[in-house]
């Protein structure tokens, strides 16, 4: 998008700043991404990993259990330490922007939760899988693309209740203006929500977002702290009906239903890929059933996952823009939907003009300019003006010079 169409919603002192953090964190996103990918096909397809998981389950008797299960937290482990350098990294250049405010000990703990999260998890599935190809070694297929597409749907269930309190703390919203608009946007969806809570994020950052969290009976609206402190209560609550649209929509419940589908199709291909020989032979691994394979098999769902994120990721775009829109139809105020792209895009200082291949493979969500784009063509359509002062014209939040500090 040209410097001119932007700047009928930003100045170019703000349009600059989404250049600069572009330039600084869009080739670490990119490395991060890249290590990730190469690491993981290094150990897969060679004999490294298989060599790490035999070397970690010999540590307890060499048994296949023992091999499951320390060689997937060796795996996850090893995976960690490598990417945490560039992690480190881009956590300096947030605090440079001023997007992070994180102390060093809070991100070390959050990366030991992450890993210890995450190993776990590798560790239930890797013990689980092989059980099943030790067990059933011409049909474990079968029931693992059961289990696979259970695994959605539970982790679905058990990250609102269960992870999100780890790495973060709620509190219900204190009566008031902002509690009752917010519970009055949910009345008109005619979701039910539990209850609508604040979360501390500002203990790691200064950008602003609201989800909903939750399915039936767990389904709550989450506001993070600082969106209440930068964003007028209609704003928070264009996001929060922009939240809902997804719940009104079984957005959820579908892109879990999806995600699982995804997951049933992967293990599919992932039976077939490691009933090859050569591939076996490549990863230094005797047999399917050798816990010795998981690399392997990490490795084959890598590069799946890679070759599906432009698919997956033009469905979350749609997905999302179609919440745009619910959000529109609802609050028909497309003034207020405009002032919170405008202010989410200066705190959050977003990447004003992504380019087309970081989009295709990385932008879960459309760009803030398209999303303003939409807003605007839906006031024009529906005959409803879309009156804002000009960038830098006007107190609101979304039309400051963001108090973010520039390295």
């Amino acid at each position: 998008m040209t410097t001119q169409a932007l700047l009928e919603d930003f100045t170019e002192p703000q349009i600059e700043r989404s250049r600069r953090r572009k330039r600084a964190t869009l080739p670490l996103r990119l490395a991060s991404a890249g290590l990730g990918f190469a690491a993981m096909c290094v150990l897969g397809f060679t004999r490294l990993g298989a060599q790490l998981v035999h070397g970690a389950g010999s540590l307890a008797g060499g048994g296949w259990l023992a091999s499951a299960a320390l060689g997937a937290v060796a795996l996850d482990l090893v995976l960690t330490l490598l990417g945490l350098p560039i992690s480190a990294r881009m956590e300096t250049v947030n605090r440079a922007w001023g997007l992070s405010n994180r102390s060093w000990r809070l991100f070390w703990t959050d990366a030991a939760k992450g890993f210890l999260i995450g190993a776990l998890l590798l560790d239930a599935v890797s013990i689980g899988l092989f059980a099943l190809i030790r067990a059933l070694p011409g049909t474990w297929w079968i029931p693992a693309c059961a289990a696979a597409a259970g695994l959605v749907f539970v982790l679905s269930f058990l990250v609102p209740v269960v992870f999100e309190p780890l790495f973060n703390r709620f509190r219900p919203m204190e009566e008031g203006p902002l509690r009752e608009r917010l519970m009055q946007v949910a009345a008109q969806t005619g979701v039910s929500v539990r209850d609508i809570l604040v979360s501390d994020a500002s203990r790691r950052t200064n950008s602003m977002n609201a989800y909903v969290s939750g399915m039936g009976k767990t389904r709550r609206i989450v506001v993070w702290d600082t969106t209440v402190k930068q964003a007028t209560p209609e704003q928070v609550a264009a996001i929060t009906a922009h939240e809902l649209g997804h719940a009104a929509r079984r957005d959820v419940i579908t892109g879990t239903a999806v995600s699982a589908l995804g997951m049933i199709a992967g293990t599919l291909l992932l039976a077939a890929a490691v009933h090859w020989r050569a591939l076996l032979d490549a990863a230094g691994t005797p047999a399917v059933a050798d816990p010795r394979t998981l690399p392997l098999i990490m490795a084959v769902g890598t590069v799946l996952g890679a070759l599906s994120a432009p698919l997956f990721n033009a469905y979350s775009r749609r997905v999302e823009a179609r919440a745009d829109q619910y959000a529109l139809d609802l609050t028909r105020d497309p003034a207020a939907v405009v002032a919170t792209w405008r202010n989410l895009a200066v705190q959050s200082i977003s990447d004003l003009d992504p380019h087309p291949l970081a989009q295709l493979w990385l932008g879960t969500h459309p760009a803030i300019p398209a999303r303003i784009a939409h807003a605007r063509g839906w006031g024009a359509r529906h005959g409803v003006a879309v009156v804002l002062p000009r960038p830098g014209e006007s107190p609101d939040p979304g039309q400051q010079t963001s108090q973010i500090a520039e390295p």
